[in-house]
């Protein structure tokens, strides 16, 4: 089975938020790993591992990036890494469904993401690399995530729905 690990400088981890229902914030986490083992070339019995850590989120926002560490959401003093570990991969049409249990604090949830094969390719230094498009969307207060605050108005100030895309590339080993 071949082992690929996760090429840092050319992927990223993004997550995005309705803020106040009218408008999108947009998060990052700079420090993550991932590894995938495959034998079939278009990764069809691919399983995947990936993890995260808490205190890389960046939202532009010193101020908030401290409160989403905070026990209000992530906790990352006691919850320092989310996870995510594969259980099954389905090739849909282009497009692959990646279902797999996510962790958020003390949270395991099975998801299902979007995964879009951009393709491989060897690099000048002669290194095989397979890159993807990870796309899905949680609800965060599933995941224990659940500091709210309703405005005068009746909306959220931060909405429940996350969205998720990953820009990833893979490097074999």
């Amino acid at each position: 089975m071949a082992t690929w690990n996760i090429d840092p400088m050319h992927s990223e981890v993004q997550f995005k938020v309705k803020h106040l229902v009218i408008s999108t914030v947009t998060g990052t986490f700079g420090s993550f790993s991932a590894t995938m083992e495959a034998d079939e070339a278009d990764f069809s019995d691919a399983k995947v591992h990936f993890s995260a850590e808490i205190d890389s989120i960046n939202t532009n926002n010193t101020q908030r990036d401290g409160h989403l560490k905070s026990d209000d959401f992530f906790n990352a003093a006691q919850y320092p890494q989310m996870t995510f570990r594969s259980t099954k991969l389905e090739k849909a049409g282009k497009e692959y469904h990646l279902t797999g249990d996510l962790t958020i604090r003390d949270k395991t949830l099975p998801v299902v993401l979007a995964v879009k094969y951009g393709g491989t390719a060897v690099d000048m230094y002669g290194q095989t690399k397979a890159g993807f498009e990870i796309t899905g969307k949680i609800n965060r207060k599933e995941f224990g995530l659940a500091w709210s605050v309703v405005t005068e108005a009746g909306g959220l100030l931060v909405s429940d729905d996350i969205r998720l895309s990953l820009n990833i590339q893979m490097t074999k080993v």
